[in-house]
């Protein structure tokens, strides 16, 4: 049986990402785009990704792959990542070491009620993801774990997994833009200023 954690959300997200500009970050659906919403205040760094459960750490790892010379950040919920658990093997067998895998792990499918996930019930996801070959994979389930997750996320030298072990609070909704084509071209034209910008 699952301990309480002592984290809460938005406080620990916040304290393991406290620059969320180094990164481009590409979120799962879910509660996990409410919090990475809040976190950049819809910034146009942040691609988010609704209705398409499964698909964050493929896209975030296509998007490292495509962008060798940026930090790409997978931000993604318990639930999300159990729907994908092979996307966990692809990205340790590319290994861009520019790709962070943050999951924000509550124990529970936020947006459907409340029922327990997978990992409430005695899955690993840090154990699965070692298990897959990331060469960095912790958890932070403490206040005095959270430093260590921070320089592990922002270490760009190599594959990286961290798993925030949460309370079961959910954050509360945060508007963020849900359609495809403005989030698309607002992510590049992002992407192409920074280009220029740097040229």
């Amino acid at each position: 049986m699952r301990k309480s954690s002592e984290l809460t959300r938005t406080a620990a997200l916040a304290a393991v990402v406290n620059d969320p500009d180094r990164y481009l970050i590409v979120c799962g659906l879910g509660t996990a785009a409410f919090d990475a919403s809040r976190l950049t205040e819809n910034g146009s760094n942040l691609f988010p990704i609704d209705g398409a459960m499964g698909c964050a750490l493929p896209v975030g790892l296509g998007l490292a792959l495509a962008q060798p010379e940026r930090q790409v950040l997978v931000m993604t919920g318990d639930g999300e990542l159990l729907m994908n658990l092979g996307a966990l093997s692809t990205a340790s067998a590319q290994a861009p070491a520019n790709l962070s895998v943050l999951v924000l792990d509550n124990g529970t499918w936020g947006l459907t009620g409340g029922q327990r996930t997978h990992t409430a019930m005695g899955t690993d996801l840090t154990a699965v993801a070692a298990g897959c070959g990331f060469p960095v994979a912790l958890t932070a389930s403490t206040e005095a774990e959270l430093d260590a997750a921070r320089a592990a996320l922002a270490d760009s030298s190599q594959l990286t997994f961290v798993r925030l072990e949460l309370n079961a609070e959910d954050p509360e909704p945060y508007p963020f833009e849900r359609h495809g084509p403005p989030i698309r071209k607002r992510f590049r034209d992002a992407l192409a200023a920074k280009v220029s910008a740097s040229a």
